[in-house]
């Protein structure tokens, strides 16, 4: 057997031999991040805009009361359905984390968002486990599936050849379905056999491409990827055949949808070290992509240390190369979704309001006369000494020209905050939690969960987590 047919065997073996290791030390530490920052992106995100159409959609469905959607009360909705809402939600706002590449060739912090596949497939999963198994999910059980998920898909997606991206797949909504079927699996104690099957069915479910960015699609790419996880684990437990080696050969995911991939590069890593760990994850102090921060931190940065106001401000040039300008979609952003693909108004946010948060995330501002006439002061330019030095880093320098003549420049920080090298505090991710929470949780509430989240792996009942965060979302957009 060749080594690349040894891919999935090798990620089935690591899915299945989770039993008893619940992250330990730094892996702990980060998977509690990881899992505040998820749902902390997930109840903001679910009072974006596109959620009120999915709301409608799942509610004219119903089904089984087998789980439950974050953020909606007491709404019980079959597990696949609850994986759905709450990972559109999750990346509704484009704020949730980002995996770092590590691979010769792999664009720097260009892979994916690890954190809401696996994550809303084990929260829609909870009630459903625990009245099968007669006893609640405890939190280290949670914490290991979620874990197991997010090493997965980092593992798969540094594997596949960086062209998958390139070409036009959305890489959340694709090797993300790998990543929520791992957890799905892991939390429902799938023998080897069924999960090899659950990742085959998967493999016939990834999917999301990049034409979709900018659009409500976008988020739906990362919830359908929670919900395909769950229904392939539901369905091969159920005895539902697939192929067992769907990663691998002629045939297989990463040869068709790469085209191609470097198995062997994680083949025999899994877990050591852990992706989350090392090279590690971005916690977004933005909700668009990550590799337009480094460019909105230099430009806030630069007008607070040079005493600018945004009436200063007669013209902005964004020098980058083509891994931070790629996936700019939007030379002039209309709404706050092309707004999370446009650089005119992510940087004209920074001048306006010095920030670049859930307030600023508005149709209203976005389309505001103020904003769209930033915005038209506002350009990019493909720089090629920039691209000469290479995608291991997010590189950038901002031009700014201020009316009366002046000129400044500033270059991006490589060690960008958010970053493993300049990463946010535990209090800065608690601060994210509070933006997203405003007007849906009261403090004390939060305080609560904070203390649930950092001792998660203590917790008797991980369903604590759903009981802390509902907020009656479903009822909020009529479903």
């Amino acid at each position: 057997m060749s080594e690349q047919t040894q891919f999935t065997a090798a990620i089935v073996d690591f899915i299945t031999g989770m039993d008893g290791q619940t992250p330990q030390g730094e892996h702990l530490r980060l998977a509690r991040r990881c899992l505040m920052d998820g749902l902390a992106v997930a109840l903001g995100g679910s009072e974006q805009p596109g959620m009120a159409p999915l709301a409608r959609y799942i509610a004219s469905i119903g089904g089984a009361g087998q789980g439950r959607p974050l953020g909606a009360g007491d709404v019980r909705l079959p597990a696949h359905l609850a994986a759905l809402w709450t990972g559109t939600a999750g990346h509704a706002m484009d704020w949730d984390d980002t995996q770092l590449a590590e691979g010769p060739g792999r664009p720097y912090g260009l892979l994916m968002h690890p954190t809401m596949p696996p994550l809303a497939a084990c929260l829609s999963l909870l009630d459903l486990a625990a009245a099968e198994g007669g006893a609640p999910v405890s939190g280290a059980r949670f914490l290991t599936a979620f874990a197991t998920g997010f090493e997965v898909g980092c593992k798969v997606a540094e594997a596949i050849n960086p062209d998958h991206y390139m070409r036009g797949f959305h890489t959340s909504g694709t090797i993300g379905a790998f990543a929520a079927t791992a957890a799905a699996a892991r939390l429902l104690g799938l023998d080897a056999d069924a999960t090899a099957r659950a990742i085959g069915i998967a493999a016939s479910c990834a999917a999301g491409i990049r034409a979709n960015f900018g659009t409500m699609t976008k988020p739906f790419h990362v919830g359908r990827a929670a919900e395909n996880g769950v229904t392939a684990a539901l369905l091969a437990r159920e005895g539902f055949s697939a192929n067992t080696e769907a990663l691998d050969g002629k045939w297989g995911y990463l040869t068709i949808a790469g085209p191609g991939g470097e198995p062997e590069l994680v083949a025999h890593r899994l877990g050591q070290p852990f992706t989350m760990v090392s090279p590690g994850v971005s916690i977004k102090p933005y909700p668009s992509g990550v590799l337009t921060h480094p460019s909105m931190d230099a430009l806030r940065f630069l007008m607070r240390d040079e005493g600018l106001a945004a009436e200063d401000v007669a013209a902005v040039t964004l020098h980058a190369g083509s891994n931070v300008l790629g996936p700019i979609r939007f030379r002039i952003a209309r709404t706050e979704l092309e707004g999370k693909f446009s650089f005119a108004f992510l940087l004209s946010a920074i001048i306006l309001r010095g920030r670049c948060g859930r307030q600023e995330f508005t149709d209203s501002f976005v389309a505001s006369p103020e904003c769209q006439d930033m915005q038209a002061r506002v350009e990019t330019a493909f720089d090629p000494a920039i691209e000469a030095m290479g995608w291991d880093r997010i590189r950038s320098r901002i031009e700014l020209r201020t009316h009366d003549g002046r000129q400044f420049t500033r270059w991006a920080d490589e060690a960008y905050r958010g970053g493993p090298d300049n990463p946010l505090s535990d209090r800065e991710v608690e601060e994210k939690f509070t933006d997203n929470a405003a007007g849906l949780l009261d403090p004390a509430r939060q305080q609560a969960l904070f203390d649930l989240v950092w001792s998660i792996d203590t917790a008797p009942d991980a369903a604590a987590l759903l009981d802390a965060l509902h907020w009656g979302a479903f009822a909020h957009h009529g479903a």
